[in-house]
């Protein structure tokens, strides 16, 4: 991939109406992910997440529980940021909105733009649903009821409120998608998103309500007190003041807002618009993913099928977690997921693959080469491993991790890898190393070397996804210095030594019932 100086990712700031649940951890791991690959690649990173904590939605919760807005939105924002380090999650700003610093800075935006002409007051009538905190019209209906909450009536709602001359940047924001060179341009992926919201550009856009009268928790309109600035106006800008109040101002515009496909309007017109408006510069990309489904139903509090990440974290262990929502990661279309389904993956792959590879080389190397790394008359460079063209190599298996990583394609870069643990493993089958031990020790030291130094180049590989089974398998092949002192991409493993210490302690990832 290209190097850049510096990459910024963020993933949406997590609505406390909720507790974590699956769906933001796949977006809070996928992107912490990308983040550990970019460090790898020796940039500089910024790894932005965080809690919306305004609207009606917050105040109808805390309400329900007998709390102050306030008070709730502690309550529960704490339950994000506490569980994602739990997750091994290295996220380097985690951003509340209830934050003074950043409710001054949106105001002093939003009153930029009023000046500019871009804001009017006028009257509005539509339907409103609450879940959503966003006006919908007809056509957004499923049977007169909001799609993602069909249990919630929609309301009809007239008030007074300052509008955003969305319509005005229409015609900008489709040229900057379409355009490579447009000095606006950003990227919508995948490409079905791209195409959904230039057809829904195209086919005419309303200005946007940006204020409410009547939702008293909420940042005040600075000229105008008696309203609140809309939710999903100010949250956006998270994304800007983070870099503001932690003083990390150059890591803007973003490189990489990873987002759910139910907040892509938002994200790629909404925001977009605003940036322009106020003189800002704009995201990179938006990258939106789909949705997880359990067992082919959709997750819902009603159905209670929501799977935490403390209950993954408890079942599978950190890395194990950290697996199965990378090799499940829904891209594109929704992905299928649940308890049987993570357990028989957990068990075919982590267990039966890469755990049961490194037990195999490691005992066969401890067994007849005195625990140390074999010295090899051939040059290593040779290995068939390395580079038979026939085979699934370790060299071509770099080669998808930069390509799919760069365009956010987390379970095609865990296949390529594992296609290689695969090859690894039918090696050992096909060439009886256990066989070759006394009859053929120059062969035996070659195939051993080959398949010590195939194992660290996994442990590389591995390292975004499963940082701690990564250096666990270092330690093991007697690597830790160089993976923790010098994490500064592939090339900081180029061979594995001669001689050196090696101890197979234990199963990396015991089967599971």
């Amino acid at each position: 991939m290209k190097l850049k100086q510096k990459f910024y990712i963020s993933t949406p700031i997590y609505y406390v109406n909720d507790i974590p649940h699956i769906g933001h951890t796949c977006t809070t791991v996928a992107a912490d992910i990308l983040a550990r690959y970019h460090k790898l690649c020796g940039e500089k990173v910024f790894f932005l997440t965080g809690t919306d904590e305004h609207g009606a939605k917050v105040a109808e919760a805390a309400k329900k529980e007998k709390l102050s807005p306030k008070e709730f939105c502690d309550k529960v924002s704490k339950t994000f940021s506490d569980i994602w380090p739990k997750l091994n999650i290295q996220y380097d700003y985690f951003i509340r909105t209830t934050n003074p610093d950043h409710e001054k800075i949106v105001q002093e935006i939003l009153e930029r733009i009023y000046k500019k002409g871009d804001i009017y007051k006028a009257k509005y009538v539509g339907l409103y649903c609450v879940g959503c905190e966003k006006f919908v019209t007809e056509s957004d209906l499923v049977e007169g009821k909001c799609p993602l909450h069909p249990n919630r009536e929609v309301i009809k709602q007239s008030e007074e409120n300052y509008f955003f001359k969305l319509s005005k940047y229409v015609p900008i924001l489709i040229e900057a998608i379409e355009n490579e060179n447009h000095p606006y341009h950003y990227k919508i992926s995948p490409e079905s998103k791209k195409s959904e919201v230039l057809s829904k550009l195209k086919a005419g856009v309303n200005d946007l309500s940006i204020s409410r009268a009547e939702v008293s928790w909420g940042i005040p309109i600075p000229w105008d007190k008696s309203q609140t600035i809309y939710v999903w106006v100010e949250a956006l800008f998270n994304y800007y003041t983070a870099t503001k109040i932690t003083k990390n101002e150059s890591f803007w515009p973003a490189n990489l807002h990873l987002i759910g496909k139910e907040i892509l309007w938002f994200h790629a017109v909404i925001w977009e618009a605003l940036l322009i408006a106020a003189g800002l510069s704009l995201p990179e990309k938006i990258f939106a993913h789909s949705f997880y489904t359990i067992d082919g139903q959709k997750m819902s509090k009603s159905l209670g099928n929501a799977i935490s990440p403390q209950e993954l974290i408890d079942k599978f262990g950190v890395d194990g977690a950290r697996y199965l929502i990378a090799s499940s990661f829904p891209a594109e279309t929704d992905s299928d997921v649940g308890w049987e389904k993570f357990s028989k993956k957990y068990n075919a792959d982590l267990a039966n693959g890469l755990g049961n590879l490194v037990a195999r080389v490691l005992t066969l190397a401890e067994l007849n080469c005195d625990g140390q790394v074999p010295s090899v008359d051939h040059n290593p460079d040779s290995h068939p491993l390395r580079i038979d063209n026939k085979i699934h190599n370790w060299k071509k298996v770099w080669q998808d991790v930069d390509k799919l990583l760069s365009d956010a394609r987390l379970s095609e870069t865990l296949e390529s890898i594992w296609k290689f643990i695969a090859e690894a493993d039918k090696y050992i089958n096909q060439t009886k190393p256990w066989e070759l031990a006394k009859k053929n020790r120059k062969e035996f030291n070659w195939i051993i070397y080959g398949l010590l130094d195939s194992i660290h180049q996994i442990a590389w590989q591995i390292y975004p996804f499963m940082p701690q089974t990564s250096i666990e398998i270092a330690k093991q092949l007697g690597l830790e210095k160089l993976l923790i002192q010098t994490p500064l991409y592939k090339d900081s493993w180029t061979n594995i030594k001669p001689g050196t210490k090696i101890e197979f302690k234990q199963p990396l990832f015991p089967r599971i019932k």
